[in-house]
């Protein structure tokens, strides 16, 4: 099951997001000339203070500053849909150890999430519908734990990360707030 591409928001959903006569990216850029207003160079550079990188889904739902009780510069924050680890979260955690100095990662997926009702059928739609197939994978799941245990296992079995003891994931609950940690599968 899935949008077209084609597909757009209901009229009562797209003004309600933009400003009269412009765009949602116009009313981004607004919002930004306020931000720059008031802004002050904070002094930080680009490692985060914790040595944390925070993998997760891009659900509009998931503010993750708030959740972990962060702040500005205390860690990386990388999100793709489902919070899953690929080869690009793969690209962004090694750069982020490497060159950047973290040393722990934390992954979290979370209920409610559309890759739940995806499948690779989604690719496969795609590609009818736009005449090209996808060079990437969809990396639905059924089941949010197991995910979880294989994006630990992914983290911890790369060669290219110099950090893989501090790899904790968990499921975080889109009605209550709360994180529920996800233990990594014991070896048989």
């Amino acid at each position: 099951m899935s949008i077209p591409a084609s597909q757009s928001l209901p009229p009562s959903a797209d003004s309600a997001v933009a400003p009269a006569g412009g765009t949602v990216t116009d009313r981004l850029v607004e919002a930004n000339k306020q931000y720059a207003a008031a802004f002050t160079d904070p002094g930080m550079d680009a490692r985060p203070v914790l040595k944390v990188a925070v993998v997760a889904c891009m659900d509009a739902r998931l503010d993750l500053h708030d959740a972990l009780g962060l702040s500005l510069g205390d860690c990386h924050t990388i999100r793709n849909a489902g919070g899953v680890v690929t080869d690009d979260i793969i690209r962004s955690l090694t750069i982020s150890q490497r060159a950047l100095g973290t040393r722990s990662v934390v992954l979290i997926h979370h209920t409610g999430c559309g890759l739940l009702s995806l499948t690779e059928d989604f690719r496969h739609e795609l590609a009818a519908e736009v005449g090209q197939r996808p060079n990437w994978a969809v990396e639905a799941f059924k089941d949010l734990d197991e995910d979880v245990r294989q994006s630990i296992e992914r983290v911890r079995t790369s060669p290219f990360l110099l950090h893989t003891d501090d790899v904790r994931g968990f499921v975080f609950d889109v009605t209550t707030g709360l994180l529920r940690e996800v233990h990594p599968t014991e070896p048989k």
